[in-house]
């Protein structure tokens, strides 16, 4: 596995470090410095400044909004933002720039492209994904939401459920059935709705951390233009898959930034309270270790893939499930180390409900346990991990695929 960086992609490296010392403050730790009050409109001001940049999109066409680079610019400049601490872009991007957006360019009519991708990178569209359901969660070709084609618009009916972000959205894509008759893969297809409407209803999911990122989302005679489709009708499966791989495509080489940033958080938490002293706590904490650098020569053979152009596929899952898994490890061991702490927890909150907290968080109780208490829903959003293996061993193993139970 070749991991050397090219020349060209070194120098633009040097070009966001100069980027980030003029646009950040002196002292600047982190956005986990910050009071959690002050987060959001950091995150704010400092995508104002991304977008009057170009650089929220770098890796699209510049004929988009994009500055046209390649998608390794990208990596390299999401490697250094994490370093820094700083957001990629705001809370809805991730949905909006990194998932549809990128599936637009690959799927997307020209009218398409020229219609929503300037408006994603401007903030005026804001996004969120419409594919689990509560009987369609892990087994996603199960969808029931309904989409019927009447005249030049897509009449819209069911639910969707763990919506993160929703309640900051204005659009959502939506994966519903559109043809009863067919395969349950075949009759799906992939919707662009606006949710300001009167037949779309948001309703938040409060969490067990007491946060409340994830909803619900009714469709009750919701319409949509019948040119708001991505792809034909029909194609709404193989679409979501493209989707899914860019979602999980670029995260798989900058995350394990920010897990090896909490893990020295951790280590150093532990000989601050002389948790280190215990020969066990010190295993622990040396298994979480190697399991990091593991995470990091994965996202490095993510990255090889990039440079040889190939576009995310099933294999993206690797990461998805790796790094899911390992975070229920290391939080529970932060658990441990607090002790008796962990059950009146107090000081700063994480500033998300996903992954980890914000790099330059303090060591506070309240900190580890609410992250440890977010750990668990790593590994049921965005793909179980029963489902991620799943999609290893048949899509990217070739072994036979799970027996379906028989009818009666």
């Amino acid at each position: 596995m070749d991991v050397a960086y090219p020349p060209e992609a070194q120098a633009f490296r040097v070009r966001v470090r100069e980027f980030l010392g003029r646009n950040l403050p002196k002292e600047w730790q982190g956005t986990g410095s910050l009071d959690p009050g002050l987060v959001i409109g950091f995150t704010e001001g400092w995508r104002k400044i991304l977008y009057e940049n170009g650089l929220l999109a770098l890796s699209w066409p510049k004929e988009y909004g994009g500055a046209g680079l390649s998608p390794l610019e990208q990596v390299v400049m999401s490697e250094e933002f994490a370093r820094a601490g700083v957001p990629f872009g705001g809370p809805n991007d991730s949905f909006g720039i990194q998932m549809v957006g990128n599936t637009l360019i690959s799927w997307g009519t020209e009218d398409q492209k020229k219609r929503f991708l300037p408006r994603i990178l401007s903030g005026e569209d804001r996004w969120c994904q419409g594919y689990s359901e509560p009987n369609a969660g892990s087994d996603l070709a199960n969808v029931g939401t309904k989409a019927e084609l009447d005249g030049d618009i897509w009449v819209i009916n069911g639910q969707k459920i763990w919506t993160s972000a929703g309640h900051l959205a204005n659009w959502i894509f939506v994966l519903a059935r559109t043809d009863l008759r067919a395969e349950k893969h075949k009759g799906i297809s992939f919707l662009l709705v606006p949710m300001d409407q009167p037949g779309v209803e948001v309703r938040p999911i409060r969490m067990m951390s007491g946060e409340s990122e994830f909803n619900e989302v009714f469709f009750t005679d919701a319409v949509t233009a019948s040119e708001n489709i991505v792809g034909r009708p029909g194609d709404g499966w193989a679409v979501a898959m493209t989707l899914l791989g860019y979602e999980r495509g670029e995260a798989a080489a900058t995350l394990p930034i920010r897990f090896r940033n909490e893990l020295d958080r951790l280590i150093v938490f532990a000989k601050e309270t002389g948790a280190a002293k215990d020969p066990l706590i010190r295993q622990r904490l040396a298994w979480c270790y190697g399991k990091v650098e593991i995470m990091r020569l994965l996202g490095l053979r993510t990255l090889t893939s990039f440079l040889a152009g190939k576009s995310p596929g099933p294999e993206s899952s690797i990461s998805k499930l790796y790094w899911s898994e390992y975070h229920k490890v290391v939080t529970e061991l932060a658990v441990d180390i607090l002790g008796t702490k962990a059950l009146y927890p107090s000081g700063r909150a994480p500033s998300s409900a996903f992954r980890t907290d914000d790099p330059g968080a303090p060591n506070s109780s309240m900190s580890w346990v609410m992250t440890f208490l977010h750990a668990r829903a790593g590994t049921i959003y965005a793909g179980t991990s029963q489902i991620q293996r799943n999609i290893l061993g048949e899509m990217v193993l070739g072994l036979p695929k799970e027996p379906r139970p028989v009818p009666r």
